[in-house]
């Protein structure tokens, strides 16, 4: 009976002209996390308040009643409207942490196109600019390193990649390092940062060991070069031992 009472009242709600009995249902309706009757309310009412005071709540309202449904594609753009129309309204730094907040939320997988990824930091990026101090500030740095981290796993993917391809029509060693070289400069935090240092190591040691003789010693000292830098860097990887047998290698060239 509560149910088909609830029911009811919902129907009539919807069948009513009285825009403020709508308005204050939907904002019941959000409270009690029945979201998607209150963005049906407030759909009915939002072009009534059109111009007024009140359609800045709409607005705000209709952007968390997405939210609340996880449609945040919609709520993206729910938000971005909210800034366009009240960029100094009083949900303004909610609406600018959560377009960051839903692009995040909605960026696919690292293997996947990464635009939703790169939206999500240039989002969340304008919002700590614009207010380094609010509550949500946190939040933003930590999901735009999570995002950043992201991105920089689709280059070790790819790297790994031209690793694995090796002398298959070219040398694709090269390109592994220069894929790897650039995530790093690219993404200087990112947490597969001892990964992309190993394989710059590898590529170039397997660059040496699959050049000409003529070419040999120079590409020796490239890869010692970079073996130090390795080492150095991450004394205690768990590649050391792996390192350091190459580094054998490496010394007997430059030897001869």
């Amino acid at each position: 009976m509560v149910f088909l009472t609830s029911c009811g009242e919902y129907q009539r709600l919807l069948k009513s002209r009285d825009p403020e009995e709508k308005y204050q249902a939907a904002l019941q309706y959000f409270n009690d996390k029945q979201y998607v009757k209150a963005q049906t309310l407030l759909d009915d009412v939002s072009g009534y308040y059109k111009g007024t005071e009140r359609s800045e709540d709409v607005l705000a309202y209709l952007a968390r009643c997405y939210m609340g449904q996880k449609a945040y594609e919609s709520a993206t753009d729910y938000y971005q409207a909210y800034v366009r129309n009240y960029p100094k309204g009083k949900y303004a730094i909610e609406a600018y942490f959560q377009i960051g907040h839903c692009l995040y939320l909605d960026a696919p997988d690292a293997r996947l196109d990464q635009t939703t990824t790169k939206k999500a930091i240039e989002a969340h990026t304008l919002f700590v600019e614009l207010y380094p101090e609010s509550p949500y500030a946190e939040q933003a740095y930590q999901e735009m390193s999570e995002l950043y981290d992201k991105l920089a796993y689709k280059e070790l993917k790819s790297a790994q990649l031209y690793y694995n391809l090796g002398t298959y029509l070219g040398n694709n060693y090269l390109s592994c390092e220069i894929v790897a070289k650039n995530a790093l400069k690219n993404y200087p935090s990112n947490k597969y940062q001892e990964e992309f240092s190993w394989l710059i190591l590898q590529a170039k040691y397997e660059q040496m060991v699959n050049s000409f003789e003529e070419k040999k010693f120079e590409r020796a000292r490239e890869a010692q070069d970079e073996y130090y830098n390795f080492t150095t860097e991450y004394p205690e990887s768990k590649h050391r031992k792996e390192a350091d047998k190459m580094l054998q290698q490496i010394r007997k060239i430059t030897k001869e």
